[in-house]
């Protein structure tokens, strides 16, 4: 079977360390590479063009991007530039978005946003018109469009309309994978689409190390901003614990994968190793491949990997280490397709 792995990093680094990192993730043997666009960061769509010009293979494209701080018709033509830059490698992650409150932005009928961002940005794209203008060079080549989300009704207009859905909250079981299926084949049937005639790849965290134990550790944050979120009844967390959780998040201050980040200290011993693997591929390379089979045993043949940094003195250590802990994994997964 053909596995098809991406991997995104969030560029909380030089714009040169990033670039460096985007040819780490090609060596590696990722079919694909997405930049987060996160506010008050390093901008994903010039960071995205250096890392197209920097690499040879791998596609390169937002994860995910948003309809609400990005027009429509802005991304069509940032995407026909990229494509230009990086002929027939261009992709777009698609979202509701996340942390625009600071912006006074809010999210209305997200659900009909995004289905007429992808309406418009396809139009454009081919060379048509939206609002009676075209682009000046649309693209020369398909633009996979590929929408994230962990919302039922959103799940079910990736099934309608994406080239690739992102599914999932980190957290994945068999019975929630089934469910993802269930509302993509929904929204599916609206087109007269099956799931067949999309790809589907599970969202997840990768942090992965010689040290598995370090890790771990380096994830713990992730683990209790996930949990928190998900709350998955499997796990059965108990209410005074979930609370204690709470109340360190609350303390705790940064983007839950910002490196220089502060992380309360109680989340060492409230987050124990089975929190952190229920929602990340985590520890030594052999430890990762294992996790990540299991998830592929679920019926999958691609998976999206959010990388982690080890808690190294950096982000971009953190991030290379990663990288080039899992590329024998990566490897592995080629040859067996």
């Amino acid at each position: 079977m053909s596995v098809t792995l991406e991997a995104e990093i969030s560029p909380g680094m030089s714009t040169a360390d990033a670039v460096g990192l985007a040819r780490l993730a090609e060596e590696a043997g990722f079919a694909r590479l997405g930049i987060s666009d996160v506010v008050f960061w390093p901008d994903c769509f010039m960071l995205q063009a250096l890392c197209a010009q920097a690499t040879r293979r791998i596609s390169v494209g937002a994860m995910v991007t948003n309809p609400y701080t990005r027009h429509p018709v802005v991304l069509a033509g940032a995407l026909a530039t990229l494509d230009d830059i990086a002929p027939g490698r261009a992709f777009c992650g698609l979202g509701v978005g996340a942390g625009l409150e600071p912006l006074g932005i809010d999210y209305p009928k997200p659900v009909a946003a995004l289905r007429q961002a992808v309406a418009d940005i396809r139009t454009l794209l081919a060379g048509g018109e939206v609002g009676g203008e075209r682009l000046i060079h649309p693209a020369a080549h398909p633009v996979p469009i590929s929408i994230g989300t962990r919302s039922p009704q959103v799940m079910r207009l990736a099934g309608e309309v994406a080239d690739i859905a992102l599914v999932g909250g980190r957290f994945l079981s068999a019975d929630l994978a089934d469910t993802y299926r269930t509302w993509l084949a929904e929204g599916a049937a609206r087109a007269g689409r099956t799931v067949d005639d999309f790809e589907t790849a599970p969202r997840l965290t990768l942090c992965c190390s010689a040290d598995g134990d370090l890790a771990r550790r380096s994830v713990k944050r992730y683990a209790a901003h996930y949990l928190t979120i998900i709350r998955p009844p499997e796990l059965d967390v108990s209410p005074d614990r979930m609370a204690a959780i709470e109340a360190a998040l609350a303390r705790s201050r940064g983007w839950y994968f910002d490196h220089n980040r502060f992380d309360d200290p109680a989340l060492h011993d409230l987050i124990d190793d089975r929190l952190v693997e229920a929602f990340t591929i985590v520890g030594t390379p052999e430890e990762c491949a294992n996790q990540l089979a299991g998830v592929l045993d679920m019926g999958f043949a691609s998976a999206s990997l959010n990388l982690a940094a080890t808690a190294r003195s950096t982000a971009a250590e953190g991030l290379a280490e990663t990288i080039t802990s899992f590329a024998p994994v990566v490897a592995a997964l080629s040859d067996s397709g």
